[in-house]
């Protein structure tokens, strides 16, 4: 039963190290990690701009922040989570997980990144910018 396990438990333990690195080294004191080379070129923001300070927020358990800082990271640590639990409840029963997204659906995801990423770029969407 361990070996089943294996896999999503290494994938939390990853997760939790990346988390705890991200929430000790603060995002918001300049110098600990790269800029985002889209940012740093163009100066706009990419959907992953803000998600350092997001998980940072996130840890220390300051919802609001993180929401503020990448609403879309925010969302998919709850997703990541929700996704983690059906894996490991499946891992346990012996059945493989199996999440199979019709193509309508990844077209719905990329559009709902490409305008989150639009319109945290212009004025009106300046709230959604990190």
């Amino acid at each position: 039963m361990l070996g089943r396990l294996a896999t999503p438990l290494g994938i939390l333990a990853a997760v939790t190290a990346a988390f705890t690195y991200v929430g000790t080294v603060d995002p918001n004191d300049p110098g600990h990690y790269p800029v985002c080379p889209l940012l740093k070129l163009t100066g706009v923001f990419c959907p992953g701009c803000g998600g350092l300070r997001s998980a940072h927020a996130f840890i220390h358990g300051d919802l609001g922040a993180a929401f503020s800082a990448n609403a879309v990271a925010t969302t998919g640590y709850f997703l990541f989570a929700a996704v983690w639990v059906l894996w490991l409840v499946r891992a346990w029963r012996g059945r493989p997980l199996r999440i199979g997204l019709a193509p309508a659906w990844w077209w719905g995801i990329g559009a709902l990144l490409l305008i989150f990423t639009v319109v945290r770029n212009l004025p009106f969407g300046s709230a959604l910018a990190p």
